[in-house]
């Protein structure tokens, strides 16, 4: 007998088959019974014979047992879905510059080089550092965008950022992801839980936008305290910056460790 499956193995196995005797059923049977059965069978086959194939079927017990529900449009199967999908898109590296395109939807940014050494671990996973939404309406008025480009007008800032907080951009890539406004905010909302990237969890501020004097007054960012460079002014430091690098370093050790147990990953 050769086979990938030893009858010592075995939990439920129902049928084998071979190539000299085709299907082979066998009852319904668990644990020790199983394997005496699968033995006594094994030993009928002709010399040399080979199992092809061990089919696995699951059997229960009549009494107390109550169907799986299944909703394919839970918010959970449907944010999966999204994170699946993304995942499938091209990355394209912010150099050269992306060209120009119409439609809104999501992105999320990665790091995909080898000169920042706090990154550099999320290199060869699908982890994004970033992630957000533009929308082709305003969500609070209605209006439509003044130009028919806002994904790609959102991510272009976001490149002027990582350049100004002297990171090396060439360095940067994403994947984009154009869909209906109407799953924007559950498709943005979908990857900040399930990815937690880390300029969205542990440093925020990335994405925000300097506008009037509040905001030229209020405190830098965590984001910004340890990637300074932006042409903005601050008022006083809130974070200490190495707490904040110490803070990133142990955050994407978990993503890391947890990266196979993504359910659309399945």
């Amino acid at each position: 007998m050769s086979s990938g499956t030893t009858p010592s193995d075995v939990v439920t196995k129902s049928l084998l088959v071979c190539p000299s005797m085709g299907f082979l059923s066998m009852p319904a049977a668990r644990g020790p019974v199983l394997v005496k059965r699968l033995r006594r069978t094994v030993s009928k086959l002709p010399a040399g014979d080979t199992i092809l194939l061990v089919m696995d079927e699951l059997f229960v017990s009549a009494g107390g047992y109550l169907p799986e529900f299944f909703d394919p449009m839970s918010t959970d199967h449907v944010s999966w879905a999204i994170c699946r999908e993304l995942e499938r898109q091209p990355l394209v590296m912010f150099e050269p510059e992306i060209p120009r395109f119409n439609g809104s939807g999501l992105y999320a940014i990665y790091y995909r080089g080898a000169s920042v050494g706090l990154y550099e671990p999320l290199v060869p996973y699908k982890i994004p550092i970033y992630v957000g939404q533009a929308e082709s309406h305003n969500s609070a008025t209605g209006r439509g965008a003044r130009t028919p480009d806002r994904l790609w007008k959102r991510i272009s800032g976001h490149k002027r950022s990582i350049i100004e907080g002297g990171l090396p951009i060439e360095e940067f890539g994403v994947r984009l992801l154009r869909l209906p406004d109407v799953h924007a905010n559950l498709g943005e909302n979908a990857l900040r839980v399930n990815y937690l990237p880390v300029w969205n969890a542990v440093l925020p501020g990335f994405g925000s936008n300097e506008q009037g004097s509040s905001t030229r007054r209020s405190a830098r960012t965590k984001w910004d305290t340890v990637h300074q460079g932006r042409s903005r002014t601050y008022g006083d430091e809130r974070y200490d910056r190495q707490e904040l690098i110490e803070a990133v370093e142990e955050h994407i050790a978990v993503q890391i460790s947890h990266y196979d147990e993504a359910p659309w990953r399945e």
